[in-house]
């Protein structure tokens, strides 16, 4: 909980009265939301970030003091930043390709020879073998180093931009694992992808780069300070988190409205020109390292894992009778997406299960996946008859070694097993091999039905593994091969090709699982580098989009939901309109003094876990709120008087906003590792420099779907709540973020849960009966 109490008596109670202070308000029972939230596979202690700004008096003797060059190397370190973020994602992100496809491309390449030898068990032992040793050590690493690192991350990246905080989920450990598990798991043949894990690199660095250095290192700028706040660091894990997706599909404009559109609750132009800024850096860079791979210095690297070239042809035609289809398409799609969800949501309960048992049944489940992905994808092609090679093909046919269209498998010379062309290959190059062009008699239904069935259920059951995998990439395979079907299926009575119907395949599945719309339009139009696809893509999305609105929630809110993360969604519930802040405020509320004995901070510290306290000066009027970290400041630089005195002015000079600026991540002070003898704890200590004097204030009165409106918007951490009429206590209560989550208001009103006033859903009842 974040809302505060303390003790205004000038002592301290006797035992008997250790949990019932004198000045007390009950409105409603204490929230008992859990504090705790899954951060990549471990549960963490969580708490609120403090994106307001904390106007005390040493704020603001901190600004008058800053020159004119203090303020222009702030403002320049602002791009500097944003610079050093793209370079560093841009060369972290090409090593992660090059790495993926050359150790993919080896593995391949041995086990296509060894069965041109006709040594076919030694082929699969090797190719199991190799994607096993892979998978154990991505998720080995993992667990044992980082767990945080585990899954996409870009549900803690949206939930920390939301406000949530959790230890580590920043750290340089967990970046480390991030990159080297996420190519591990990526290049062993499992269906994940490595957009997710870019997402959180880039945040990782945007977070690191503005820490400042190590303290304990000894490596520490000066001139990094002003970024030490939680509002700073949010806008740098913004053009972070904007910058990863960039890196991972080339994709400058993409990567912007994706930070914006899915991940930032908090957005104004400034950060929209930063963000850009970091984002073409990384394209820029990104275009110089892949035009060195084309000459082949790059190993198996070639012009892989960075962006689908000719999805179609440049004289795209389309008439007023393909649109049915398209729509068709979508509403298919859409259906197909929000089932995804609901399936991966099943799935992903039972493996916490599973995975809460201790880390041997985390190696058991990640053997489980990886074994079964081998043989589903060595095996399934022999199920596959072998296809004459095209005359008119601008590639070899049958492709010896890693990549191509025309995979030989086990086909006499001059045919090709087209289910192995999509399952013998990265996914990158499935993408390719599915987007092409001229290729409409390459790929028989049934393949293209087996490889759609078994990466829908391969991506559902390969998620949950603890190792640094992303949804992104599977997805937009799983939906190519769902509308190469369809083009297969509806065949020319369409003047769309089937690369096309792959690209809208791929649109419908992405804007139904994960709800976006503008964003994905600009990344496949950046990935197909063809703009004539637009309004189709844009008629897809927004129909599968809608779809799927009718079921349930886009697939990151629902993991978010899933691990615990408090997440405040743009729209208040419906029947947050019924209620008053005053409905749902937590008690019971302490508050401090102006003045106040050290011994009664101290117990209030020690006693509880609380982050803000109310301030109140005599006659009964709120001064303002002071943070649980600033007065443990307060107390560590021992700023005490032995009578209630105001503190000189003199004496609040020798403080500086570095003082309160935060701590590394998970290095926050603690009131226990501050010594105090029983005569200072029997001194006074002046708060009124030190608090908040213009804390956001709303009336009891006031619709909680209204405060939830100002409470996000602004990015607070704590609201107060003051009396409508006068003659009663200055402050009523603290609004927190825990204080709007829906398991909260219906706990507190449980017959809201049966009202009309609900978002209105359609709900899987046959599967909610199997799999509940």
């Amino acid at each position: 909980m974040e809302n505060g109490y303390a003790y205004v008596s000038n002592g301290f109670p006797d035992e008997e009265s250790g949990t019932a202070p004198l000045l007390r308000l009950r409105r409603s029972a204490s929230n008992t939301t859990s504090q705790i939230a899954i951060i990549g596979s471990n549960p963490c202690p969580i708490e609120s970030l403090d994106y307001e700004i904390i106007e005390n008096d040493v704020f603001k003797q901190d600004w008058r003091s800053r020159s004119k060059f203090q303020i222009f190397q702030f403002l320049c370190s602002k791009w500097i930043l944003c610079f050093v973020i793209g370079i560093v994602v841009s060369l972290i992100g090409f090593f992660i390709n090059l790495a993926i496809e050359n150790i993919a491309g080896e593995k391949f390449v041995i086990t296509s020879n060894m069965m041109l030898a006709n040594r076919y068990l030694a082929a699969f032992l090797i190719f199991a073998a190799a994607n096993l040793g892979l998978t154990l050590f991505s998720c080995l690493i993992t667990t044992l180093i980082a767990p945080e690192a585990a899954g996409s991350g870009i549900p803690e990246v949206k939930a920390y931009l939301n406000g949530v905080d959790a230890p580590a989920i920043f750290s340089f450990r967990t970046l480390l694992v991030k990159i080297v598990g996420s190519i591990a798991a990526v290049s062993s043949s499992l269906n994940v992808g490595k957009a997710g894990p870019m997402v959180h690199t880039g945040a990782c660095i945007a977070a690191l780069t503005c820490q400042g250095g190590s303290k304990k290192y000894g490596l520490t700028w000066r001139w990094l300070r002003f970024f030490n706040n939680d509002r700073e660091r949010r806008d740098l894990v913004t053009c972070g988190s904007a910058a990863g997706i960039a890196a991972a599909f080339r994709a400058p404009v993409g990567g912007v409205l994706f930070a914006f559109e899915e991940m930032a609750s908090w957005w104004r132009s400034a950060l929209l020109w930063r963000a850009f800024f970091s984002t073409a850096t990384v394209a820029i860079l990104l275009r110089g390292l892949t035009d060195t791979c084309l000459s082949g210095k790059c190993g198996l690297f070639g012009t892989g894992g960075l962006i689908m070239f000719d999805v179609s042809s440049v004289d795209i035609t389309y008439h007023l009778e393909d649109v049915p289809p398209v729509l068709l398409l979508g509403v298919i799609g859409g259906i197909a997406g929000s089932l995804y969800n609901f399936l991966l949501g099943k799935v992903l309960r039972f493996y916490n299960l599973f995975n809460e048992k201790g880390t041997a049944y985390k190696i058991l489940l990640a053997f489980t996946v990886s074994v079964l992905t081998s043989c589903l994808l060595f095996g399934l092609p022999w199920f596959a008859s072998c296809r004459p090679c095209p005359a008119d093909t601008s590639e070899p046919c049958p492709t010896i070694g890693r990549s191509g269209n025309y995979k030989k498998f086990q086909c006499q010379p001059g045919h090709y097993n087209d289910l192995a062309s999509l399952f013998f290959n990265t996914n990158d190059d499935a993408i390719k091999n599915l987007f092409s062009k001229d290729t409409d008699t390459e790929f028989d239904r049934t393949s293209v039905l087996i490889f759609f069935i078994t990466c829908f259920f391969l991506s559902i059951v390969s998620y949950g593994i603890v190792a640094p995998v992303g949804l992104f990439i599977p997805v937009i395979v799983t939906g190519a091969s769902y509308g190469r079907l369809v083009g297969l299926l509806i065949g020319s009575t369409s003047n769309l090709n089937h690369g096309l119907f792959a690209v809208l395949g791929a649109a419908s599945l992405l804007g139904a699982s994960m709800r976006m719309t503008v964003s994905l339009c600009v990344i496949l139009l950046e990935l197909t580098n063809n703009l004539l696809l637009l309004p189709l893509v844009m008629l897809v999305l927004l129909v599968s989009k809608t779809v799927a609105d009718a079921f349930n929630h886009n697939i990151y809110d629902l993991i978010m939901t899933l691990k615990g993360l408090p997440y405040l969604e743009t729209h208040a519930e419906p029947y947050m309109r019924q209620l008053t802040v005053s409905d749902a405020v937590s008690g019971p509320l302490h508050v401090f003094n102006g003045i106040e004995l050290v011994g009664n901070i101290v117990h209030a510290l020690r006693k509880t876990g609380h982050n803000g306290f109310p301030v109140i000066d005599e006659p009964p009027i709120l001064y303002g709120l002071i943070l649980r970290s600033h007065l443990i400041s307060l107390l560590k630089k021992k700023a005490f008087h032995r009578t209630p005195t105001l503190t000189d002015v003199n004496v609040i000079k020798q403080f500086s906003s570095s003082d309160f600026a935060k701590q590394g991540f998970g290095n926050a002070e603690k009131i226990e590792d501050i010594g105090l003898t029983e005569e200072e704890m029997e001194m006074y200590v002046d708060l009124h420099p030190f608090t908040n004097a213009s804390p956001y204030t709303v009336v009891e009165t006031m619709s909680l779907a209204k405060a939830l409106t100002l409470f996000r918007g602004i990015g607070l951490r704590h609201l107060l709540v003051v009396p409508k009429t006068s003659g009663r206590l200055p402050v009523v209560g603290i609004l927190t973020r825990h204080d709007f989550m829906p398991e909260h208001i219906l706990g507190l009103h449980p017959m809201l849960a049966g009202s009309k006033w609900k978002r209105l859903r359609f709900r899987f009842s046959l599967w909610d009966r199997f799999f509940s």
